[in-house]
């Protein structure tokens, strides 16, 4: 069984009046994460089950309520943003620089040779993909080649198939 929950008497008094003065259910949650176990002995796991929410949610409640500057207020939540950046986005586009130079004088960009500069950048090996979600999150894009050749000749074309061997022929290693 898991040691009981040690919370002090003066967070507990503030925990009832907040179940008595709680306007949103978020509010009461945090109050009840604080008294549930504190007044019955619960686990955070069957705090957890009456609440509703996960068990790790009960240290969030409980530090959320602690945290509250003024009665009746929670801080919103500040889940977000890239919590295993290796680099911020200033340092990223610095890094990038040199080699927009080379794509806007038109030269191509090896993804290779990016992946490894940035690994000795950061100092630890890192995958394809995290060079490809760096290029995408600065507004880079893949250009692909395209579909025809820009000096190709229609009438030339059409003119080589009208003038072509209307056979095939074998080739002389090949054994008929």
């Amino acid at each position: 069984m898991s040691k009981p929950c040690e919370i002090d008497p003066r967070t507990i008094k503030r925990a009832r009046r907040a179940v008595a003065d709680a306007q949103s259910a978020e509010e009461l949650r945090c109050a009840q994460a604080i008294l549930l176990p504190a007044v019955t002995g619960l686990t955070w796991r069957q705090t957890a089950a009456l609440l509703g929410v996960g068990r790790a949610s009960i240290a969030r409640l409980q530090a959320r309520f602690r945290q509250r500057a003024t009665p009746g207020k929670i801080r919103p939540r500040n889940w977000g943003g890239r919590r295993r950046a290796l680099l911020t986005t200033e340092e990223e586009e610095r890094f990038l620089a040199p080699w927009v130079e080379q794509a806007q004088e038109g030269r191509m960009l090896v993804v290779s040779s990016l992946r490894a500069a940035f690994s000795q950048r950061v100092g630890q090996p890192v995958a394809a993909t995290v060079v490809y979600r760096m290029l995408e999150r600065h507004g880079w894009r893949k250009v692909a080649p395209d579909t025809r050749h820009p000096k190709a000749d229609p009438k030339a074309q059409e003119q080589w198939k009208k003038n072509s061997r209307k056979y095939w022929q074998i080739s002389s290693t090949q054994s008929p």
